[in-house]
């Protein structure tokens, strides 16, 4: 194809035509080894049928208060855009795991949220976002761009009215393999952070695609909005 705009580096991660999908083992963005949420239950016990003295006349309850967000509560949201250095935006859709590997939606031009993961604004837990660099079919895909997204710079997300902004602090090339074992990526007990994921390295077709993923991670600019 084309030279891409971002320069060698992107093109030498981007030889032949391939398939970069991270649901599949050739580029598998496995979350099934990320922290395991805890779950709570809350109960109420009774125990018998207290007695109730009943009022000699009816008497009428004041009206009760409307309750409105204090400015300081804190904003959070599922992302439904995210905006790369330079201006470039995609559609953000949720993903789901199966069997342990992130579903990335299937268009190259869209991005996955992992639905197991932080929103945006949370106080702590990573925002997953996972894209293809490229596919058979549409050829180079949106988090392409991220092979050429340097640290310092900003990434924006933006849903429901609200955005929140990131800075990146770090990049870094994973094995397949250790993504979910040893990259931290989908780590919940962290500070807050967005982690920008996406396939890199040599492409291996009898291993079903590239050999590693680029995690690109950046940390929050103040509260969302």
């Amino acid at each position: 194809g084309d030279r891409p705009e971002g320069g060698p580096s992107l093109k030498r991660a981007l030889t032949g035509t391939a398939l970069c999908c991270l649901a599949l083992t050739g580029c598998a963005a496995g979350a099934g080894s990320a922290a395991p949420v805890p779950t709570t239950t809350f109960g109420f016990a009774t125990t018998g049928t207290p007695s109730v003295p009943q009022p000699s006349a009816p008497t009428s309850a004041p009206p009760g208060r409307i309750g409105t967000p204090a400015p300081s509560q804190r904003v959070r949201f599922v992302p439904q855009q995210v905006v790369l250095p330079g201006g470039a935006n995609a559609s953000v859709l949720p993903a789901t795991t199966v069997d342990g590997h992130l579903q990335v939606p299937a268009k190259a031009r869209n991005v996955g949220w992992w639905d197991g993961g932080a929103e945006a604004g949370d106080p702590y837990g990573s925002v997953v976002l996972a894209g293809h660099v490229d596919t058979k079919t549409e050829g180079l895909g949106f988090f392409a761009r991220l092979l050429d997204v340097r640290r310092g710079e900003v990434v924006v997300l933006r849903g429901s009215g609200h955005v929140a902004s990131y800075r990146v602090i770090s990049i870094a090339s994973v094995r397949k393999d250790a993504l979910a074992t040893k990259s931290g990526a989908f780590d919940q007990t962290v500070d807050h952070r967005l982690v920008l994921i996406t396939c890199t390295g040599a492409y291996d077709a009898s291993r079903g695609g590239y050999e590693d993923n680029l995690v690109v991670t950046a940390q929050p600019i103040g509260l969302a909005q």
